[in-house]
């Protein structure tokens, strides 16, 4: 079976660290570390996908999917081995996405749908500006500062917009109050549906409106994320 080859740099994960901090972020980021010795034999490559698969609990259930998989993973690790030594800025490594293809990524995952801008017959076309700030930064961490919460996993669920905005309100909400507070993705992907399609996309700016008209959001702990469609609560 010929399997597409791919070489996109979205379904790796991209670190700015120096090499001897390389074994400690790969714990950190939950990535797989290889060596070029990995690449010299079909015994190593394959130790190496064993490996990976404990690491990320993948189980496949054929002996021809796993064969697909693992062909899959080498496109996939000869891209990040030729990345890396192109590069000096940055480094590649094996993260739980190795075994996708750039087209199953790409449509399981990117769930923002940007053609649905407009729907809604909006002529609003004000760009943004600030009010009565001078002098601001160059750049703003705002992790330090406390606006970020922990990183989340939306799973095979094109739910992507939905986690943008989550995030943007739980970082305005901090910024705010300086309460920084988990809120349900969920709530989003079951209720707003007028515009949006849960798992299978949709737009920030239609979460924004509903969030407004739904006086507010549930916290994750009382609405937690299945990562698929549910009924709304």
């Amino acid at each position: 079976m010929a399997i597409p080859t791919i070489s996109s740099k979205i379904l790796l994960i991209v670190l700015s660290v120096s090499l001897f901090q390389l074994s400690s972020f790969a714990r950190d980021y939950s990535i797989v570390g290889y060596s070029p010795q990995d690449l010299t034999s079909m015994d190593k490559l394959i130790e190496l996908f064993e490996s990976w698969m404990a690491k990320h609990g993948k189980i496949y259930h054929t002996i021809e999917e796993k064969l697909q998989r693992f062909d899959i993973f080498k496109d996939n690790l000869n891209h990040i081995d030729e990345t890396n030594k192109r590069v000096t800025n940055y480094w590649l490594g094996l993260n739980h996405f190795a075994d996708l293809t750039h087209e199953e990524f790409t449509t399981t995952y990117l769930g923002l749908k940007p053609e649905l801008a407009g729907r809604r017959g909006s002529s609003d076309s004000r760009e943004f500006t600030y009010g009565d700030v001078v002098d601001l930064p160059k750049s703003v961490d705002w992790r330090k500062k406390g606006a970020v919460t922990r990183v989340k996993n939306q799973g095979s669920c094109g739910s992507c917009w939905a986690f943008s905005t989550v995030a943007a309100v739980e970082g305005i909400n901090q910024i705010v109050t300086g309460n920084l507070t988990e809120l349900s993705e969920q709530e989003l992907i079951d209720c707003d549906t007028t515009y949006n399609s849960g798992c299978n996309g949709g737009l920030m700016d239609y979460a924004f409106s509903f969030i407004v008209s739904n006086g507010g959001l549930r916290k994750e702990e009382d609405y937690p994320y299945i990562m698929e469609e549910g009924t709304c609560d």
